[in-house]
């Protein structure tokens, strides 16, 4: 399983077999896809109206319309039709308790089990919201080549970020931020976060080892808010480059951050550095896949010479329903911790780069 198609403004790619080359199966266009995700981040229109965000139209012997918009208020409603069949779904997001820079959508179906998702990400608050669907419709190869390549047929609209669909159903929730072979300082010396496996014991930042509950992977578009980042030494004590997330969070400490920020330590968000020196958005790359351990508390662990977080769970298995849908859902429910929350400050954009600056060994 896999992703077939990515688009984005500068260009757009549709595999019938994978844009990995790894899909099974004819690649005959007419074949329907029983099972998938459409998966979209988007930019929301300061104007207080709708916004057609996506759409499929093919007339003829296909009938078919798709249509995805966004709300005045926050939230979004999709309307899927063939022939006789539809699909309406509308959900809200809580849009009046801060303003987001960008929303990740994904609408999922599972034919099969005659049953569809559509949820709405706020990646800046780690919030989720969702709706569960029955009577998915129809959906074929066919119409994830003609709404990625076609645009007679397909359309997106430019504050749409990306588009990216699957032969999967998605997941949601927390995310992991690091490469598979990013080196991790564990209890027999650096193994590559991608090799952990649970009940490895891994240090921290406060110099204690802590077992390794679980190791979560996740291939992504690199795309977006998934587009790597690549820190760079000496910044941050790195003695070597590294690939990781742009909501990675890395720990930064010393004299200079208590004098500016008044904490021993602080977090800094891979993404708030590639303005400065410290960091780049790695390039000509598709998919990626990101891993990251969880530990039983919210931690930091050595990685080529600075300290990154961990995965933050926070209380989400007192959430069923997230979790269900998370990639934490096929885990047994009481092998997860309950997580408080950043035990740093976060820096902003510009306190990340003034700190990098001047950090440079």
């Amino acid at each position: 399983m896999t992703w077939i198609a990515i688009a984005d403004r500068e260009n757009a790619r549709f595999e019938a077999r994978g844009l990995s080359g790894a899909r099974a199966g004819a690649d005959d266009p007419g074949q329907e896809l029983r099972r998938g995700s459409l998966l979209l981040e988007t930019r929301l229109s300061p104007d207080d109206r709708p916004q057609l965000l996506l759409g499929l139209e093919r007339g003829f012997e296909h009938g078919l319309s798709f249509m995805l918009k966004a709300l005045p208020g926050g939230g979004v409603t999709l309307v899927h039709s063939r022939g006789e069949a539809m699909l309406h779904a509308t959900l809200r997001h809580d849009a009046e308790a801060q303003r987001t820079d960008v929303l990740r959508i994904t609408y999922s179906w599972d034919r099969d089990h005659d049953w569809a998702r559509l949820v709405i990400e706020r990646p800046d608050m780690a919030r989720s919201f969702q709706t569960i669907l029955r009577g998915p419709v129809r959906m074929t190869l066919e119409d994830i080549r003609e709404m990625v390549l076609n645009p007679a047929a397909g359309w997106m609209s430019e504050d749409v970020c990306f588009l990216a669909a699957s032969d999967r159903i998605e997941p949601i929730g927390p995310m992991p931020g690091l490469t598979e072979e990013t080196p991790v300082l564990t209890s027999l010396g650096i193994r590559a976060v991608g090799a952990l496996q649970r009940g490895d014991l891994v240090e921290t930042l406060e110099g204690s080892l802590q077992p390794v509950l679980h190791v979560v992977k996740r291939t992504v578009p690199a795309r977006g808010l998934f587009r790597p980042v690549r820190l760079r030494h000496p910044y941050f004590g790195l003695k070597a480059d590294i690939v990781v997330a742009p909501y990675q969070r890395i720990v930064v400490g010393g004299s200079r951050v208590e004098y500016l920020f008044g904490a021993e330590q602080v977090l800094v968000p891979a993404s708030h550095l590639v303005k400065g020196s410290a960091a780049v958005r790695e390039r000509d790359q598709t998919l990626v896949t990101y891993c990251q351990v969880v530990l039983p508390d919210h931690q930091a662990v050595q990685t080529a010479g600075t300290y990154v977080e961990t995965m933050d769970v926070g209380r989400i298995r007192r959430k069923p329903d997230i979790l269900k849908s998370s990639l934490f859902g096929h885990l047994p429910r009481n092998t997860l911790p309950e997580h408080r929350g950043a035990a740093y400050p976060v820096l902003g954009d510009y306190e990340a780069i003034v700190l990098s600056e001047q950090r440079a060994a």
